[in-house]
């Protein structure tokens, strides 16, 4: 069973509506945090 986990903000460190599995690479993604209401471009590619 694969684990699902909250992406963080890079900000402020809080929890966004996103969730990636561990398989999951993100690669010039548009994060956007509702706690900040900042949106920053991540690339996750390890969990």
């Amino acid at each position: 069973m694969e684990t699902i986990k909250w992406v963080l903000c890079p900000i402020c460190g809080n929890k966004t509506r996103t969730m990636m599995q561990e398989d999951t690479e993100l690669k010039n993604f548009p994060l956007y945090c509702p706690k900040c209401k900042q949106q920053t471009l991540v690339n996750v590619k390890l969990f």
